[in-house]
C-alpha cells in the first residue's frame, strides 16, 4: 500500500522531481512505521523513480531528454509487438471493446484532457491484454509509468490529441484486418510520434 501510493504520487506530480522523500514524515503522514516506508522506498529505487544520494537520501529522480528516448526506443518496439499479438489473438468481444474505447476518447477529447490521458491509457491497455502475454503487459506498463507524469504534457501540445486519435483508429483498423504487420507498424509509429510531440513541447520550454 505505500509503494502504490507513492508511486502513484510520483506519477501523478504530486512528488515532484528533484523532492526529498523523509522516511519519518512519510510514515507519520500514511499513519504506518518507517519499515515499509523504506522498502518502499527501495522498491522505488529500483523501478527508477526513486535516487538514492549519498549521506543525503532519496529524492524522486528526474526524467532527462535522454531518458525519455531510451525510454520511448523501447517502448515503441514493445507497443508494436503488443499490436501485433493482438492482431492475431483478439477476440470479438475485445474487438468490440476496442472501438468503444476509441469512442471514448473522441467524446472526452473536446473537454477534458484529464480524460484523455486515462481513456488513452485504458485503450493501450486493452490492446496488451488482448496480446495474451502477461509479461510484455508489465514490462510496458513499468515503462510507461515512467513517462505518465509527462503525458498530459504531450497531449496537450496543439492537434496533438486528435492526431493520436486519428493513430489509434487506424491501430484497430489493422488489428481487426488482422493485419499483423501494418499493426506493429502502426503502433510503432504512434509511440514515436508521442516522443517527437513531448521533445517539442521541452524544446519549446527551453527556448
Amino acid at each position: 500500500m505505500v509503494f502504490e501510493t507513492l508511486r502513484e504520487a510520483i506519477i501523478q506530480g504530486r512528488l515532484k522531481p528533484g523532492e526529498r522523500l523523509m522516511e519519518i514524515q512519510l510514515a507519520e503522514e500514511m499513519g504506518v512505521s518507517r519499515t515499509p516506508v523504506r522498502e518502499a522506498i527501495r522498491k522505488l529505487e529500483l523501478e527508477g523513480f526513486v535516487v538514492m544520494v549519498p549521506r543525503k537520501g532519496a529524492y524522486v529522480a528526474g526524467i532527462s531528454v535522454k531518458d525519455i528516448v531510451d525510454v520511448f526506443e523501447v517502448r515503441a518496439a514493445l507497443e508494436g509487438l503488443a499490436a501485433g499479438l493482438a492482431a492475431e489473438r483478439i477476440t470479438g468481444e475485445e474487438l468490440e471493446e476496442l472501438e468503444r474505447a476509441l469512442v471514448r476518447i473522441y467524446e472526452v477529447s473536446k473537454h477534458d484532457l484529464k480524460a484523455v490521458v486515462e481513456t488513452d491509457t485504458s485503450f493501450h491497455a486493452l490492446i496488451y491484454q488482448a496480446s495474451r502475454n502477461e509479461r510484455l503487459t508489465q514490462i510496458i506498463a513499468n515503462l510507461s509509468d515512467q513517462i505518465q507524469r509527462f503525458r498530459t504534457t504531450s497531449l496537450a501540445q496543439p492537434g496533438r490529441t486528435k492526431t493520436a486519435i486519428e493513430e489509434h483508429t487506424k491501430i484497430v483498423d489493422a488489428i481487426s484486418d488482422r493485419n499483423v504487420e501494418l499493426a506493429q507498424t502502426l503502433a510503432r509509429e504512434h509511440i514515436e510520434n508521442a516522443e517527437q510531440s513531448l521533445l517539442n513541447v521541452i524544446q519549446e520550454a527551453k527556448s
